[in-house]
């Protein structure tokens, strides 16, 4: 993929008032940080793996894994309402500013979802790369009772209703019947420059859809989420 030059970043802000020090937070010896990096080296389609924090224990830990900490993110885009957006136009410009460094396609490797796979990073940035899309977003697929479909609300009376109108469950009354649906995962995005810097709408309007393992789509949130993730690294081995 020589032709088409692609950067990691991992997101790692200290400040999480949910579940604090949540980046830093131990999962089988080794911090949730850790996991996001490792899979990003471990792609060899990606050329660098770059984490943006504004937390100096953080960045330290970081770089201990193998990772570059060109700069320390600025406190204005490290607030708790800040969007992904202007972290990575903040990283484009900086490169392109200091190094005069610029890349094709950026992977956006959250540490909230560990069990990335380098062989699932390799194949989202082939389609990048390869298709007429803005950006390759995971997913997981939906089934059964949890299908939109099937998923029911209240109307102002409290009454249920469908959260879907117009559908008709007769026409979708077993789970055979249904359409696929998929959950946005947060596991791997994977978007191309261009985009970013172009719209607001930094995933654009063409977005692929690459479909993941469920087991690998646990996002820790909360220290329960890591406990469960503790309990699939113990079936996985």
């Amino acid at each position: 993929m020589n032709d088409f030059k692609t950067i990691a970043v991992v997101p790692a802000r200290g400040g999480s008032k949910g579940f604090p020090r949540k980046n830093l937070a131990m999962l089988r010896g080794k911090p949730l940080l850790a996991y996001a990096i490792e899979a990003g080296l471990a792609c060899p389609a990606i050329g660098r793996v770059i984490v943006s924090t504004d937390d100096q224990e953080i960045a330290d830990c970081a770089r201990k894994h193998g990772a570059e900490v060109p700069f320390m993110r600025p406190s204005e885009i490290a607030q708790d309402d800040t969007p992904d957006r202007p972290v990575f136009l903040h990283l484009i410009d900086w490169l392109r500013r200091n190094e005069n460094y610029e890349f094709d396609g950026l992977v956006n490797l959250r540490c909230t979802t560990p069990f990335k796979k380098a062989s699932d990073l390799a194949a989202i940035l082939e389609i990048l790369r390869d298709e007429d899309c803005s950006a390759v977003r995971s997913v997981t697929r939906i089934d059964g009772k949890n299908h939109p479909y099937w998923v029911l609300s209240r109307d102002s009376e409290g009454y249920a209703k469908q959260f879907v109108d117009g559908i008709d469950l007769h026409k979708y009354c077993r789970r055979q019947l249904l359409p696929p649906a998929y959950a946005l995962n947060g596991v791997i995005d994977a978007m191309k420059c261009r985009v970013i810097e172009a719209s607001p709408n930094f995933y654009g309007d063409k977005i692929m859809l690459y479909e993941t393992d469920p087991l690998m789509s646990v996002d820790v949130d909360s220290p329960k989420d890591l406990a469960l993730c503790e309990s699939l690294t113990e079936v996985k081995a």
